[in-house]
């Protein structure tokens, strides 16, 4: 039997003579041809392209143009996997390669934004990442590929797994430069102390042009090799008519090589190649050293993807890659295996550790009907799942995504920091410029090492590097915690906050109500009877009340004309009746007193059939939410949509001074807008009915159990349900802001007090390169403190 070739489909007559390994096994290509293209895709984190095409690719005979010029990402098939649809719009993350600071950032953010069909486009230089959004009908990705590849960087769509390649390639590249900046440092400064303090006496001028020389051979390969990322971002800051903080350094370090290179030749004046290769072994050293500091903050979120398994496996069997899974497959996960992807139980119990999600330690039991999402740990049972989202959609996916917009947001002061370190760059040149000048006149033999201090010690990377990380570091810590972030101003707002609005069911309670007592007022109907009429009516509802009637439910009657009240109950036809059920005033015709004390009346054409009671056990995390804000002066208001009765009773219990009941979802948004200006306010809510006072808040908190309607009105989403994790996002918030103002400060003070120092003359130049690199070095390592949940 002839095999076929993987890529084109045709026979393979050459037996295994051309191969190419993809999905981990080596696949046969029946050509030269083939195997380059086959290459080419694998090689540019396209391996997903023979996962989703939907026929095999033409024959190839040469590497097409179209894959070197990045227009393979335009195929639909390879971008199922990682671009999302955003109406006419769509959105991709992207890895970058080579952003080293907030004017790389701020480059590929002006270039782009000018782009025709580029709607949106954020940087993080912290995560290395970018989020692009783009009109499908004016542009491709493979061009705004290709803008930023012009640029100088490179960009591809983000995985975690690249990515990570990406960075250790990186950090090798650097040690290799660091290497040989080290060792030709180590060398040139040992006869940097026999030229300048003459160790060995009075020198012979052989003797020290001898050393200038050998000088002059151990600084070229630092200056053409190690130093080459420095040139190369301020050539890509230069073109583009911008200055970012590698143009000074840059122009510090060429201006010591040459003008030594001159002296050396000509046997006149004085030479800087201790400094050239002293410069730049620690500017590598600081950049080194911050590169891994910034991966500690930013590898958090993209590890999440690292827990989503890499194969799932169908009902009968078969083995397939876990992001090629549709919406509606059916997957078996096996005991100790992680979910490879969101569904829900078709059969089986099991337990589930979500510590990955949630941050709770204690694994959760799951069985026929519950959701589970990809990363979290089958414990101990077989199960059958349905798959309820894609790779990219999954909940984990949106986590990651949702907090690389978080960290993305810049605040004000980060903005302003930003401006003000491109306008400083200027400034530096100009102020070096001026030093020169004055120093060339005074004392001409040290205006040179004068100029160049001055050009690296006020290099302002710290303030560049001062809000982004400490951003990073405070979102991944908010994940750690369970708290997904869905908007950016939410670390500023939280900070703000001076009434906490809270509703009750679901929220301060458990939501897992139960009917405590049924009244039938009609003796016409049995308690089953009303309980599957009014279990009847409830399918139509997503709320914690709907699911108690569900379950007390043996039978269901056919509804016609359902509506659901938002806020006040159902209504429908039931076999030609109109029966209604939900608060008192909303299922009666007339005035009932005597029933305004249930929560739920049923009625049949507006009159009472039977009310029931209800219980809802009080969360054990309410009661130290309440007392904690209200230690903090925050004042608290109970904002339900149930009656009086329950609600008084949940308030007297947690010491809830102010209580508003019974109001419907435009009540509780009024609520909101009669407040005065200076009321900041902080929503949780779980429901439906809440979602419009969730929208409308300066900043809101769905319970992870809540609704989805829910969850996509909020800021925020507590996947816990643990209502304490809010005091402790409050205090992260608080800590947030302390670091940033603390690393500005650091960054603002020291640039402050080095540049009058530089320009007098009374730093050296190897101090002025120590004291650059330290405060990069600094600013990071406060910002990781946010890492620690303490």
């Amino acid at each position: 039997m002839t095999n076929s070739c993987y890529h084109c489909g045709e026979p393979v007559l050459t037996g295994d003579t051309y191969q190419v390994v993809i999905f981990d096994q080596p696949r046969l290509m029946c050509c030269p041809g083939c195997q380059a293209v086959a290459t080419t895709i694998v090689d540019s984190g396209l391996s997903s392209y023979y996962q989703y095409r939907t026929t095999p690719a033409d024959k190839a005979d040469l590497v097409p143009e179209e894959l070197k010029s990045l227009s393979l990402y335009d195929n639909e098939d390879v971008q199922r996997e990682f671009v999302r649809d955003l109406a006419e719009q769509k959105e991709v993350t992207l890895s970058l390669d080579g952003v080293s600071c907030a004017a790389c950032a701020w480059l590929i953010e002006k270039q782009l934004q000018r782009a025709k069909g580029v709607t949106h486009i954020q940087v993080n230089t912290t995560t290395n990442r970018a989020t692009v959004r783009w009109d499908q009908t004016q542009t491709s990705l493979s061009t705004i590929l290709t803008h930023i590849h012009q640029l100088g960087y490179k960009a591809a769509p983000f995985e975690a797994d690249k990515q990570e390649q990406q960075y250790h390639r990186n950090m090798k590249q650097y040690l290799y430069r660091l290497g040989i900046a080290g060792l030709a440092t180590m060398q040139v400064m040992m006869l940097a102390v026999a030229m300048y303090f003459e160790v060995f006496g009075d020198m012979d001028e052989t003797f020290r042009n001898y050393f200038r020389w050998i000088s002059l051979i151990f600084a070229t390969p630092v200056l053409l090799y190690s130093a080459l990322p420095f040139y190369t971002n301020a050539w890509r800051n230069l073109k583009a008519r911008t200055l970012g903080m590698d143009v000074p350094v840059s122009i510090a370090l060429l201006f010591a090589y040459f003008s030594s290179l001159y002296a050396t030749v000509t046997g006149k004046g004085e030479v800087f190649f201790e400094s050239v290769a002293m410069f730049t072994f620690f500017l590598l050293l600081g950049r080194f050293l911050e590169m891994r500091a910034r991966r500690t903050a930013a590898a958090a979120s993209a590890n999440l993807l690292k827990l989503v398994p890499k194969m799932a496996r169908y009902l009968d069997g078969e083995a397939v890659p876990a992001n090629s899974l549709s919406v509606g497959e059916k997957i078996r996960v096996l005991p100790g295996e992680p979910f490879p992807a969101d569904g829900v139980v078709l059969t089986g119990t099991t337990s589930v550790d979500e510590a990955m999600l949630t941050g709770e330690s204690l694994p959760q039991m799951k069985q026929q009907g519950d959701v589970v999402y990809a990363g979290t740990m089958n414990v101990e049972g077989n199960v059958d799942l349905e798959v309820t989202a894609n790779h990219k959609e999954s909940l984990v996916a949106n986590i990651v995504r949702l907090q690389d917009e978080a960290q993305m947001a810049k605040p004000k002061v980060a903005v302003l920091a930003d401006k003000i370190a491109r306008y400083f760059v200027a400034a530096i040149l100009l102020i070096s410029a001026s030093t020169w000048l004055y120093w060339h006149f005074e004392r001409p033999d040290d205006a040179f090492w004068i100029m160049l201090s001055v050009l690296v010690a006020t290099c302002p990377c710290a303030l560049s590097l001062a809000t982004p990380t400490a951003l990073t570091c405070s979102t991944s810590t908010f994940g750690q915690l369970g708290i997904m972030l869905r908007r950016s101003h939410v670390l500023e707002t939280l900070t703000k906050v001076n009434r906490l609005v809270v509703d009750k069911t679901g929220t301060l309670t458990e939501g897992k109500i139960e009917i405590s007592d049924v009244a039938i007022l009609n003796p016409e109907y049995d308690e089953q009877n009303v309980l599957d009429i009014a279990a009847s009516l409830e399918a139509f509802a997503n709320h914690p009340i709907a699911y108690a009637f569900q379950l007390r439910a043996l039978a269901y009657y056919d509804v016609v004309d359902a509506d659901n009240h938002i806020g006040l109950g159902i209504s429908g036809t039931i076999n030609g009746q109109h029966w209604r059920i939900g608060k008192p005033d909303f299922a009666l015709t007339t005035t009932e007193t005597a029933f305004s004390h249930y929560p739920v009346v049923l009625s049949c054409d507006g009159k009472p059939i039977a009310a029931f009671s209800l219980n809802d056990p009080i969360r054990d995390s309410s009661a130290s939410l309440i007392a904690a804000f209200k230690h903090a002066g925050i004042q608290t208001t109970m904002l339900t949509g149930d009656q009086s009765t329950n609600a008084d009773m949940v308030a007297n219990q947690l010491g809830i001074e102010t209580v508003i009941s019974g109001v419907s979802p435009q009540g509780k948004l009024a609520y909101l807008q009669e407040l005065s200006s200076d009321t900041i306010t902080l929503m949780v809510g779980d429901g439906v009915n809440d979602a419009p006072v969730l929208a409308g808040a300066h900043l809101s908190v769905a319970m992870g159990g809540g609704t989805d309607i829910a969850k996509a009105s909020a800021d925020m989403v507590l996947l816990s349900d643990d209502l304490e994790k809010l005091l402790t996002a409050r205090q992260l918030a608080r800590r947030t802001r302390r670091i940033i103002a603390e690393n500005l400060a650091w960054a603002l003070g020291y640039n402050v007090t080095i540049l009058p120092l530089a320009v007098m003359g009374f730093v050296a130049p190897y101090v002025a390169v120590v004291g650059m690199s330290a405060s990069s070095i600094i600013v990071v390592s406060n910002s990781l403190r946010l890492l620690n949940r303490k």
